[in-house]
């Protein structure tokens, strides 16, 4: 997949540079954005409007050009790194020999993100090249606005979660409560810790992984991103939240139930009730033209009508709806666009996250999260996975 960058080249001439240089391991997205390659360490793309070049090390140099999106491949024994080091120290040497692998990109000013590294930044201006920070991030914004390859990755990662979430529910579902309400499944407490591995299993299984998910019950549940841990207990709310990425494509997808097993409070099953109220709401919002601000203040609406407080209308708010509506998908896990107060506007392309929720340490919390693509008219869900509190 071969990105559309007419915008950084238009963004590279507004700024008046000659290239856009990154310094990372394909693990920040807009480096795998960038180059299209994947390798584990820091390597450099330089991209020019006439085309890309990387600097990567002699152990992924064959790779980097059969894989990448590269025009041209150098490595640092292309400019002597051996020899620079014994003179110059480990430090200097890659400085030098970056500044003459910009030098053979005709490169004399490069646009840069701002948590680019300081070292190299600082580095290349001892050699008179022009580092300028790029505040827009004109690669994030870029990223915002996903090709029909780029939605097809999402939509295989989402096929995936829901696969893991049915595991996780199956779980809960062959759970019952012992005496003093912790569900038990085979004569042993059922865990957050169990249910993410049961999470995790089905996820490697089909091809996507992640670091972390929640699963949090109870008070754990209050906290949006509180990871969970301990035994679960029967008539409690029980966040599921999982965010995995495709081994491959490196995409992502983001999805949220709240189960209960047994009989929920009077309380949790009306907050229930109107979180998928505003869920509805958000979505009825979402379509080019419209902000996420709109979107957010569908899903603020709702809960503030019902009485209950928002970051919206209580800023300081420690309980009721306290994180913004959603955020943008792809080759991280959050990114643009914003559905919060500051959401900018949504465009055809963009895929987001929908995820309303209500929270309070005395009660619980819920949250129900969709994954969505911004259409001509409107949006597509490609969340097919019921929306359900009691588990059968």
């Amino acid at each position: 997949m071969q990105p559309d960058f007419s915008a950084l080249d238009a963004h590279l001439e507004t700024l008046g540079v000659d290239a856009y240089l990154l310094d990372f391991a394909s693990s920040e997205p807009n480096q795998r954005y960038l180059s299209g390659f994947d390798a584990p360490d820091p390597f450099v793309s330089c991209y020019r409007p006439d085309g890309l070049a990387l600097l990567v090390s002699g152990l992924e140099f064959g790779r980097a050009k059969r894989e990448s999106h590269a025009d041209w491949v150098a490595r640092p024994a292309d400019y002597d790194k051996h020899d620079l080091i014994e003179e110059y120290g480990s430090q200097e040497a890659t400085t030098r020999v970056i500044a003459r692998f910009l030098a053979d990109c005709d490169v004399h000013s490069v646009a840069v993100p701002d948590r680019f590294p300081v070292g190299t930044a600082d580095g290349l201006r001892t050699f008179d090249i022009d580092v300028v920070v790029d505040t827009e991030d004109a690669l994030m914004t870029a990223r915002a606005t996903k090709t029909a390859a780029e939605r097809d990755y999402i939509r295989e990662t989402q096929q995936a979660n829901e696969r893991a979430m049915a595991a996780a529910e199956s779980l809960l579902a062959a759970a019952t409560p012992d005496e003093n309400g912790v569900l038990v499944v085979d004569g042993d407490p059922l865990t957050s810790e169990r249910i993410k591995a049961e999470i995790e299993g089905t996820l490697l299984t089909h091809g996507c992984g992640l670091d972390d998910t929640i699963v949090a019950g109870g008070r754990q549940a209050a906290d949006p991103h509180d990871r969970g841990s301990g035994p679960l207990r029967a008539g409690e709310s029980i966040i599921i939240d999982i965010f995995p990425r495709n081994k491959s494509t490196r995409y992502h997808s983001d999805m949220t139930r709240t189960f209960c097993v047994g009989e929920p409070t009077d309380t949790l099953r009306e907050w229930y009730d109107l979180t998928e109220t505003a869920l509805a709401a958000a979505l009825d919002a979402v379509e080019p033209g419209a902000t996420g601000r709109d979107v957010h203040a569908a899903a603020c609406d709702v809960y503030e009508n019902a009485g209950l407080p928002t970051l919206r209308s209580d800023p300081e708010t420690e309980v009721g709806f306290i994180h913004s509506t959603g955020h943008g998908v792809g080759l991280a896990v959050h990114e643009l666009p914003r559905l919060s107060p500051a959401g900018g506007e949504l465009e055809q392309g963009h895929v987001i996250t929908v995820e309303p929720g209500v929270y309070d340490p005395d009660e619980g919390g819920i949250r129900i999260e969709d994954i969505v693509i911004v259409t001509e008219d409107g949006y597509e869900n490609i969340t097919d996975y019921p929306i359900e509190f009691v588990v059968d």
